[in-house]
């Protein structure tokens, strides 16, 4: 038998699976608590041919029941009548958020919350399996403890004896007759499990459809990739159906997030969209799906205490956040601890950064369509606050929204000294300390990729 693990939450339900033979839960993933998780649980259901859900109950540590232990009693009501049929069971959950973080980071450096409920979800199936499991040992060893006498014993051998005698003696007769029901109810009854069977499923079919109608409003899934500018979302949210106007007054409207506050007078938004995946009814606003990546990026700063780890390199939260969106874009993840290091040391030192990834930003701000500067000569002289070519120190702003790994990146860079970097043409970084070594990294390494246009 199938069996699904729900670790219910107000803003998202953790989903495990198991099989009760083998007994061991594993994370399907994640659903968002937005008016969709009935549809998407069913599926899930539908998909693992199951209708038997353990879902994990809190209590307080004197083990009463607490207002959160109200709510998923609440869910499971609702669950069991949007999914008829459905059986809903029980599972006691202790710290199973923390125990499933602790499982998370010792598999990985990086991982979403939304993982993290799914290995909730896992644990409190694994604990239910667990408890069935030695139930069942308890049973068996309670039917395997009655002792008999021998005269008991022997008596009870005399009386099987007798009882097989006469079951020989009627087996020849009964056998034919056997055989011919046997035949019509395969014939009959086969034919009557297929019906029902094909009903079932076309019942099934019927009231997930139902079930996606009473879904509306429809809710649709938006994405903002790490690196991508306000720009490229701005672009998207006009492809998903917004109006030009809709998207641009979104953008300079005011957002009451304690880590906007310290930004300059008339910074953008650029930096502090979090890239994650979102779902949203069609009926949300623009501003309400900015409101949602601004959130995660406050998340993000406050869990991983970005601004006090910032301050540690003398920089402000803006201008590691601005830092980062360079980092972002000039390398690959791995490689992103080290970028940051060049960067704090130049500027420790004074050195102009040099990012050619601020003079393309510069140059999709004031020449989009680059009818002014058509070559790299003359992109890297534009008159811009983001062309760290030609004026020392951090641009005037963020030119990406940074990831989660160059915003740690900036926070804890690499231990080394270097102050010179770059990308070669067999995608490798190469780093040097003096300049005399990174010109002879460019013209061994990167005649090609130095020379793409800006």
């Amino acid at each position: 038998m199938k069996v699904l693990g729900l670790d219910v939450g107000e803003k998202r339900i953790g989903v495990a699976r198991a099989d009760s033979d083998t007994r061991i839960a594993v994370p399907v993933g994640y659903v968002l608590a937005d008016g969709s998780e009935w549809l998407k649980i069913a599926r899930i259901a539908q998909m693992n041919n199951t209708n038997f859900f353990v879902l994990g109950l809190p209590r307080s540590n004197e083990g009463k029941e607490t207002a959160q232990s109200l709510f998923v009693r609440n869910f499971a009501k609702t669950l069991t009548e949007k999914l008829p049929g459905a059986k809903v069971r029980f599972q006691d959950e202790s710290l199973t958020s923390v125990m499933a973080e602790e499982r998370l980071r010792a598999r990985k450096k990086n991982y979403e919350k939304g993982e993290i409920d799914a290995e909730a979800a896992a644990i409190i199936l694994q604990d239910f399996l667990e408890g069935l499991s030695r139930e069942n040992t308890l049973t068996v060893a309670a039917e395997t403890t009655t002792n008999l006498t021998k005269k008991e014993v022997d008596k009870v051998k005399l009386n099987t004896k007798k009882a097989r005698h006469k079951m020989k003696k009627a087996t020849k007769w009964i056998t034919g007759i056997a055989i011919f029901a046997i035949i019509a109810l395969v014939v009959t009854g086969g034919t009557m499990w297929y019906l029902d069977r094909e009903a079932k499923k076309r019942e099934y079919a019927e009231y997930l459809a139902k079930l996606a109608a009473e879904a509306e409003p429809e809710v649709f899934s938006f994405m903002i990739k790490p690196g991508e500018t306000i720009f490229d979302v701005k672009k998207s949210l006009i492809e998903v159906g917004y109006s030009s106007s809709e998207v641009e007054e979104a953008f300079v409207a005011d957002y009451d997030f304690d880590f906007l506050k310290e930004r300059p007078e008339g910074a953008s938004l650029e930096g502090y969209l979090y890239g994650e995946t979102h779902e949203f009814y069609k009926s949300a606003t623009v501003k309400e799906i900015i409101e949602t990546f601004l959130k995660g990026m406050g998340e993000v700063i406050t869990e991983n205490n970005l601004e006090e780890k910032y301050a540690a390199h003398g920089l402000s939260l803006f201008e590691g956040i601005t830092l980062a969106s360079i980092v972002q874009k000039e390398a690959p993840s791995p490689e992103q601890p080290t970028v940051a290091q060049v960067f704090l040391s130049r500027l420790a030192y004074g050195i102009p950064l040099g990012s050619d990834v601020t003079v393309s930003y510069a140059l999709d701000v004031v020449d989009p369509d680059r009818d002014t500067h058509s070559d790299n000569q003359s992109a890297l002289t534009v008159n811009s606050c983001y062309n760290t070519r030609l004026y020392a120190g951090l641009p005037c702003g963020p030119i990406s929204n940074p990831g989660l790994n160059a915003l740690l990146a900036v926070a804890e860079p690499a231990d080394s000294s270097y102050l010179y970097f770059l990308t070669g043409d067999d995608g490798l970084m190469y780093y040097s300390y003096t300049e005399a070594e990174h010109i002879r990294n460019i013209y061994s390494h990167c005649q090609d990729l130095c020379n793409v246009s800006l």
